[in-house]
């Protein structure tokens, strides 16, 4: 069966990642298949929440790991590729300079989108078409620097928002207090909202993939927000120390697990969301969906 294959590259807070995926075309419509997925561990928000700008060895690293995710979109000849930078990026003082040096060494040029953008882009995973038309959702993505929130109900998307609440931002104190205030007074809100319908979480990002395999789950599960706060409890008991060799974390998992855990808490407990399911999507999956709509209305 013949396919067309899409590249997409997320530079985010706590790590860069390729995305290469075939998407199929049939008679009940195209079929996503994740090719392969690259993933490089550097922490962009450290330097640009901590600092305020992208460090010059950042820039060194950031610059030879975007030219080797060149050369492997060339050699999968993809139809279309998309690189968008998130939190760390939006915010660095330096932004424009770490474009153009990237672009110069690498030849990939940098998009900076901002935070409802990359909501959007999560939400074109469309997710509701297979989970069920007439159910009610909750995306909830944690990253490094920022949290999306949409939310939608029978197909549409009634409500979006980021919030500058991730995982990276809680590990160094550096979460606004009147941040998570809003956040904290949008989520009752939303909750107030969803009077009377059943709704259900959908959770992304690589923190909640581990979570949920840490959990016990399988894919095909959900998770109740009772066996979350049990999995925290447990994870949290162990020193960070532990948590890399018992628990067989990634050094750059280990550490922003413990925020991210928090976050999905709170979510789930202002809005009254009692499960969330983990269908294992992200930003570089939604810049995928996008691609392959725009290829559609040019053939």
């Amino acid at each position: 069966m013949d396919y067309i294959r899409f590249g997409a590259v997320d530079i985010g807070s706590n790590a860069l990642r390729l995305l290469l995926c075939n998407v199929y075309e049939g008679n009940d419509g195209p079929v996503f298949k994740k090719a392969e997925l690259f993933r490089f561990p550097l922490r962009l928000g450290e330097d640009s929440f901590l600092m305020g700008s992208i460090s010059d060895d950042s820039i060194a690293i950031l610059s030879k790991v975007m030219k080797s995710f060149k050369l492997l979109l060339e050699a999968y000849e993809v139809e279309s590729y998309r690189v968008c930078a998130t939190a760390a990026m939006r915010e660095a003082s330096n932004k424009d300079e770490v474009i153009k040096r990237v672009y110069n060494y690498s030849g990939l040029r940098i998009e900076v989108i901002d935070g409802r953008t990359e909501a959007e882009l999560i939400y074109s995973n469309h997710l509701e078409n297979i989970l069920g038309n007439e159910k009610s959702y909750m995306y909830i993505d944690v990253g490094g620097g920022s949290t999306e929130i949409t939310l939608f109900k029978e197909q549409r998307a009634v409500y979006s928002n980021s919030f500058n609440i991730g995982t990276i931002r809680m590990l160094h104190g550096k979460v606004d207090k009147l941040e998570w205030s809003n956040f904290k007074e949008t989520m009752l809100m939303l909750g107030e909202s969803m009077d009377g319908l059943e709704v259900t979480a959908i959770g992304s990002g690589g923190n909640i993939n581990k979570i949920f395999k840490l959990a016990g789950r399988k894919d095909d599960q959900s998770l109740s927000i009772r066996r979350l706060k049990e999995c925290y409890d447990m994870v949290s008991s162990y020193n960070l120390d532990e948590r890399i060799s018992l628990l067989k974390l990634n050094p750059d998992r280990a550490d922003v697990i413990i925020p991210a855990f928090k976050i999905y808490l709170a979510s789930m407990k202002y809005t009254g969301i009692e499960k969330i399911i983990v269908p294992q999507v992200g930003l570089s999956d939604g810049i995928v969906h996008r691609l392959y709509d725009d290829y559609r209305k040019t053939v």
